[in-house]
């Protein structure tokens, strides 16, 4: 397999795709004007508890109270909240510490529990430290946990945890033995380890040195929050472009093409310190032809933004969008034969089935998703699509849940939501129709202004009226022998004149009072 990773910096963004036999599996956009939350560590106030919800608002200086549900506080929160006491003592000696299995290799391993887990002693004004896990969607806050995780290029550092973890990709026995042994030789007190998978067949030394560099880090951050005061950034992860080199600049990326000098020698001058072998893999992109375009990512991008994607055999799946849920439907988009149409449609699943984990991948699509497929009759294929999901899956970094197919076609999935997906964070909602992709008719439009006049007339006498509207319905309200305009005039017997204002919806009216300038649409809206 050819692995690149293709990498586009202009003013306003950089954009990061990766694509394997030339095939897009995945892109992240990087605005500098809406940096990276995920990771970031703040020393916080606690403004809320909620028994009732299990959860806790921690103010740390956003417009929104950041969302502690109690299943992401941590066992060791006594340990954390005694970094607040000053203290000369270092917090890392080498000792041998108990280990446990623990799988995972990002702060992402936080999972929910569900038993009934005792509230925490959290009290409103106490301070507390925090690490935000999911970024803000929509109206909400960002979600944050209370068990730290600082990620280096081989490992991720643990404070207070005292586990040792092996990233599941490393499924060799031996190769994983030997880095739980190297783990537990090179453990500070007081701290667990996730061993990464880019630390497969790494040498003992990187391993200290990346450690040796968390460690710092970690000391640092203790500093920060002794002499901080609450809401305070004690921690930022680093920005989604270099972060991205961090996690999957893995030895079997062949190259790493950047059109950008600067962002060239960053990220050399970061795999020169960490993994210098690689070096030789990071390569400056000179030529005029823009870079996506010379490697066929632009054109892939574009499909991103649609809601039809095609698949080989003919068919396809539409992927839509609402508030509580994904929906994707899977369509054959020709006619097969009777004798065949449950081979065609399997077929067409089992296609289905690979798309959607990489669109899944490409759009950073999380939450709950239900898959329409195609009708199967014979519970064996229905098994087979299933399965096929199943291994699919196993390239997504991100946690999936999902259930067999049912009698009626469907399949649920739940899918780990960290930030944004694709489509958010390159669109805003229209300001016509407010992201609804509807807009109300022109003879609806008339037939309101027409009751919002009945019921002003009831209660006042003839008044002047100005009536502002886009310009397009202004034409509607003139349009006509009698128009829609004269007709009220004669109807209810008052003076209104219609103004085009062009920065106006075009669902919108507004009825101002000629003499005073009041605008008195909502009273007798």
């Amino acid at each position: 397999m050819h692995k690149e990773i293709i990498i586009n910096s202009t003013a306003s963004q950089n954009r990061v795709a990766i694509n394997e036999n030339s095939k897009l599996v995945d892109f992240f956009i990087d605005h500098p004007e809406k940096r990276r939350m995920v990771g970031s560590i703040y020393k916080g106030k606690v403004a809320r508890v909620l028994p009732g919800i299990r959860a806790a608002f921690i103010d740390i200086g956003f417009k929104h109270d950041a969302f502690l549900h109690f299943s992401d506080i941590g066992d060791k929160l006594e340990d954390m909240k005694g970094i607040f006491d000053d203290d000369d003592e270092s917090d890392f000696e080498d000792d041998e510490t108990s280990v446990d299995e623990k799988s995972g290799e990002t702060a992402s391993i936080l999972t929910e529990t569900t038993g009934d887990k005792p509230i925490p002693k959290l009290h409103k004004g106490e301070d507390i430290i925090i690490q935000i896990i999911k970024e803000p969607v929509k109206g909400k806050g960002v979600r944050v946990s209370s068990s730290i995780s600082i990620p280096g290029r081989f490992c991720v550092l643990l404070p207070f945890d005292g586990k040792i973890g092996i990233s599941k990709k490393i499924i060799d026995y031996r190769e994983r033995r030997r880095l739980r042994k190297i783990a537990r030789g090179i453990l500070p007190k007081n701290c667990g380890l996730i061993i990464r998978t880019a630390a497969k067949d790494q040498e003992e030394k990187s391993l200290m040195g990346d450690l040796k560099f968390l460690v710092n880090t970690w000391n640092e951050i203790q500093e920060k929050i002794k002499n901080g005061e609450p809401p305070a950034l004690v921690y930022e992860d680093l920005n989604t472009t270099v972060s991205v080199i961090r996690d999957l600049f893995t030895p079997d990326v062949s190259k790493i093409f950047i059109d950008s000098k600067k962002l060239f020698k960053e990220i050399k001058d970061y795999v020169q310190y960490f993994q210098p072998e690689l070096t030789n893999r990071v390569e400056y992109y000179k030529d005029s032809t823009p870079i996506f375009e010379e490697f066929n990512v632009e054109e892939q991008i574009k499909g991103l933004l649609g809601h039809r994607v095609p698949l080989p055999s003919g068919g396809h799946i539409v992927i839509e969008h609402t508030e509580a849920m994904i929906v994707i439907d899977v369509n054959s988009g020709r006619y097969a034969a009777k004798k065949d149409q449950e081979l065609n449609s399997l077929k067409t699943d089992l296609e289905a089935s690979r798309e959607i984990v990489r669109q899944l991948r490409l759009r950073d699509i999380g939450g709950l998703i239900v898959v329409d497929f195609i009708d199967l009759e014979d519970e064996k294929n229905r098994k087979k699509v299933y399965d096929e999901l199943k291994k699919e899956f196993k390239k997504d970094r991100a946690k999936i849940a999902m259930l067999p197919m049912t009698e009626f076609g469907l399949m649920q999935i739940t899918r780990e939501r960290i930030r944004e997906n694709i489509l958010q964070s390159m669109h805003e909602p229209c300001p016509y129709c407010n992201g609804t992709g509807l807009v109300t008719k022109k003879s609806n439009l008339t037939h309101e202004i027409e009751e919002w006049l009945k019921r002003f007339k009831l209660h006042k006498k003839s008044v002047p009226l100005t009536l502002q509207v886009h310009p397009t319905l202004k034409e509607t309200l003139k349009k006509g022998k009698i128009s829609f305009l004269t007709r009220m005039k004669l109807r209810y017997v008052f003076r209104l004149k219609v103004e085009s204002v062009e920065t106006m919806g075009i669902q919108e009216f507004r009825f101002i009072v000629t003499r005073t300038g009041e605008d008195i649409t909502e009273i007798y809206s």
